[in-house]
């Protein structure tokens, strides 16, 4: 900025005056700033007699010095590069012109005071004196405005180079502070305006805060600002060019005939051009000028009023208390009546309901569930379907099937329809509670709605297949993953391996292996050993065996587990020899057979009444120091029963009865069968009568031995 876009050309002309008025209006600069009194010699204040002298004097070299000396001044109004000096009052000059050499005299009164140490309050006030008289005809001349452009300041003949290079310097610095003192004032008033605070709300509503915001909020008021200046900008090139056109005329008036008609022709036109139409808005080549985009507007508007977070109301008075009195109910207690105090006196919103929610959920999660099936009901809650389905989630996740149910039944009532989520959690929970018709129908329900199952869906439903007893069910599932490309894992492979192998299934049970393989899975010592078991359960003891020689040889070492199936698959066709062998042969490689091998002998020699024998097994089984499994006192019961040993018999029936809910319908089968056998009828009918308890149906071979016991009426004392 240059001396004459600050200065108005009234302010020029007004300091022609100066020399005749020194006092006036500038009387704060001597007043305020010098104190010069008036008792200073005529001839110190001579043009000819102290310009020279002072010329003359020994000035020392102002270094250019940073620091800025600070002073107040009245507020003075800052006029824009852009206005028009002749429009502008003068006051406004003169207050602009104050400022000026009040600034100048402040800091030039600094720099004099740092070199001329030795001069008191006078000789300083005299200099500065001679120094703004020259400033100011330097103004009246318009050689300051040239020397203010200049890169260099040259000398004049008045003062000495170094002191009119630092005059230079000051004048240039006062006209910095004013620029920024000028731009500061502008900045506030766009740091206020309204566009530059609708942004900092909008930012602040976003989540911006702190540092962030404030800079934002100065980028945005410095943004305004600049497209001000340039707009004034174009305003002040349109004015210059409108006095321009003004002169022409004036000079073309004087022109006759058509030299007045081409020149008017030829009017060169500067001002913008009008803009005609809808003014558009395009972003990376979308229309936003289209009236649709209000209506999306609105409707994102709509939108965020529901999913931006909300404040809950703050809870004081009755209220409070009553909010105590509900966090500290106990279970058994009904929440109803003060749940409906609570809302009458709140009056809440769904932030406020799920606020209380989750402090009930810290505090006591059994009142959590009952409170959030109560609030379901409320109108202000503002219930939707993912708020059952999360509380059937839950009841799921914890087993409460009746809960889950229940709220499944309000949902049901309310025709709100179970969507995708509720459905795939219905098959978890069901599957889970072994209730595969449920889990069925929310399978089909998913199905109907078009969702395709993903691999937690399909392994909760094959699972319930496998725990229902239908692996050929569990398989065609499998096979339909297959399909999909979607891979089963191993998990779900071993579980239907596992169910085939219970059963006897050895095609299942071979498919399942195989698929594996190809699946990429290798056979593991799991695998090989339900392999066995399947074999054994079906009474193949020759494949039986060729698995268990292709588990050696692929590497794996039989444990107990696999050996006692190997011995049962034997056992099945009562071939001993063999299975003594393979024991011998085992031992020699350095196995030990632990409980599962010893309970298959026991159970195989109990069957041939070898008491003596199965009773040595009884004192290993016991060294092994584990519990042995419920069908190894199914077999002793038999053992005993048949061998007529009464007092062991009722020992063995004893703990049979205790765990009667684990037992089978073989295993209540047998029991029967050998309490028969040893002529306890009695007690044969009472643990008939406990497997119809169980819901278990005797065999028709089983009724017909029953019948003829009664026929015969042979029996021994009961074993109670």
């Amino acid at each position: 900025m240059n001396l004459k876009h600050l200065l108005s050309r009234q302010t020029i002309k007004g300091l022609s005056r100066f020399n005749g008025r020194i006092l006036s209006p500038y009387s704060y600069i001597y007043k305020d700033s010098f104190a010069i009194t008036t008792p200073i010699s005529h001839s110190i204040y001579s043009s000819g007699s102290y310009d020279s002298t002072f010329q003359n004097l020994a000035y020392p070299k102002l270094a250019p010095s940073s620091n800025r000396y600070a002073h107040s001044l009245p507020e003075t109004k800052l006029g824009g590069s852009g206005t028009d000096p002749e429009l502008e009052s003068d006051d406004s000059d003169d207050g602009t012109m104050n400022e000026f050499l009040s600034r100048f005299v402040w800091i030039m009164r600094g720099k004099l005071m740092e070199v001329y140490t030795d001069c008191d309050k006078q000789t300083i006030d005299g200099m500065l004196l001679i120094i703004v008289r020259k400033v100011v005809s330097e103004m009246e001349k318009g050689g300051l405005e040239q020397m203010l452009g200049a890169a260099v300041a040259a000398p004049s003949q008045d003062f000495s180079e170094d002191l009119w290079k630092t005059v230079w310097e000051v004048s240039n610095l006062v006209l910095d502070d004013m620029k920024k003192a000028r731009n500061k004032e502008k900045m506030k008033g766009f740091l206020q305006s309204e566009e530059v605070k609708e942004m900092s709300r909008f930012a602040g509503e976003i989540g911006i805060r702190g540092d962030m915001l404030r800079e934002l909020r100065f980028k945005w008021a410095r943004e305004k600002m600049e497209e001000s200046e340039f707009y004034q900008s174009l305003e002040h090139l349109r004015e210059e060019a409108q006095a321009e056109e003004g002169e022409e005329a004036v000079g073309n008036e004087e022109v006759i005939g058509d030299d007045l008609v081409e020149d008017e022709k030829k009017e060169k036109v500067v001002s913008l051009p009008k803009r005609h139409g809808k003014i558009r808005y395009e972003i990376y080549g979308l229309d936003l000028s289209d009236p649709k985009w209000t209506e999306v507007a609105d409707k994102v508007h709509e939108r965020e009023e529901i999913i931006w977070p909300q404040e809950p109301k703050p809870i004081s008075g009755k209220c409070k208390l009553i909010t105590e009195k509900i966090l500290n109910m106990k279970e058994e207690d009904d929440p109803s009546p003060l749940l409906d105090e609570w809302a009458e006196l709140l009056q809440p919103s769904r932030i406020d309901w799920i606020t209380l929610l989750d402090r009930l959920k810290e505090n006591n999660s059994h009142l959590y569930f009952k409170v959030a099936e109560l609030v379901l009901s409320k109108k202000s809650f503002q219930t939707n379907i993912r708020d059952y389905s999360k509380l059937i989630d839950v009841h799921a996740k914890e087993n409460r099937v009746e809960d889950a149910e229940r709220i499944l039944k309000k949902m049901n009532e309310n025709d709100i329809l179970p969507d995708i989520l509720t459905s795939t959690v219905l098959v978890h929970m069901y599957s889970k509670a072994g209730n595969l018709e449920r889990a069925k129908e929310a399978f089909e329900g998913l199905r109907s709605q078009g969702f395709q199952p993903d691999t937690r869906v399909y392994n909760s439903m094959i699972m319930a297949y496998v725990n229902a007893g239908q692996p050929k069910l569990g398989e065609s599932l499998m096979r339909e993953m297959e399909a999909r490309d979607i891979k089963p894992t191993k998990e779900i492979y071993m579980s239907l391996l596992q169910s085939f192998a219970q059963r006897g299934d050895v095609g299942g049970a071979q498919r399942i292996s195989t698929t594996m393989q190809f699946a990429g899975f290798q056979p593991s010592l799991e695998s090989c050993t339900l392999l066995v078991e399947a074999y054994g359960q079906a009474g193949d003891s020759d494949q039986a065996r060729n698995s268990f020689d292709y588990m050696i040889k692929v590497g794996h070492r039989p444990d107990d587990r696999c050996t006692a199936s190997m011995i049962a698959a034997y056992e099945k066709n009562n071939l001993l020899d063999k299975a003594l062998n393979l024991l011998l042969q085992l031992e020699k490689d350095g196995f030990e057979p632990g409980v599962a091998t010893y309970v298959v002998l026991v159970d195989w020699l109990g069957k041939m009444q070898l008491v003596d024998e199965a009773e040595q097994l009884l004192g290993k089984i016991a060294e092994q120091g584990e519990a042995p499994p419920l069908k190894f006192h199914v077999s002793l019961c038999d053992m005993y029963s048949r061998a007529g040993v009464e007092k062991k018999a009722l020992q063995a029936l004893g703990v049979v009865e205790a765990k009667k809910e684990q037992l089978n319908p073989e295993d209540f089968e047998r029991i029967i069968k050998g309490l028969i056998a040893g002529g306890f009828v009695q007690d044969a009918r009472r643990i008939h009568g406990v497997m119809e308890t169980q819901g278990f149906t005797a065999s028709e071979q089983l009724k017909i031995i029953l019948m003829s016991s009664q026929a015969v009426g042979r029996e021994r004392p009961t074993l109670r």
